[in-house]
């Protein structure tokens, strides 16, 4: 049972090198964690209901997890063919097409949910101020 438990503690332990090595080597991983950051603020500031931070939560994780097995496949095919190949730029591009793919609903699906309530706070704070 022990060795079970250290196991577990060593898998999580490869998977946070894992995440440390992408916000290390990716400057996307950074965009989209800044980006991240200000949806998750402005959802705090617009107290947006329960159903809407799943939602937000989910894309974020998409998004994320497609940097990262992008990563993934851009290390293993600059391993496996590291002089230019067509096949690894035909892989490493569709690695990188996932991740836009999912950054572009990620950013539909934000102003699905932020526009309106933030549409609505914006205004109300614009003719409060101006009344």
């Amino acid at each position: 049972m022990k060795s079970f438990f250290l196991s577990r503690a060593a898998s999580f332990g490869y998977a946070f090198h894992g995440w440390r090595y992408v916000l290390r080597t990716q400057a996307n991983a950074w965009i989209h964690s800044i980006i991240a950051a200000v949806v998750f603020v402005l959802g705090l500031w617009l107290r947006l209901p329960a159903r809407d931070w799943a939602t937000l939560i989910l894309t974020t994780a998409v998004v994320f997890v497609a940097e990262f097995l992008n990563t993934a496949i851009e290390t293993v095919v600059d391993l496996a063919s590291p002089g230019i190949h067509p096949l690894a730029k035909i892989g490493k591009d569709v690695g990188a097409a996932a991740v836009l793919v999912a950054a572009l609903a990620a950013v539909l699906i934000g102003l699905l949910i932020l526009g309106p309530p933030l549409w609505a706070k914006l205004t109300a704070l614009f003719y409060a101020n101006k009344n």
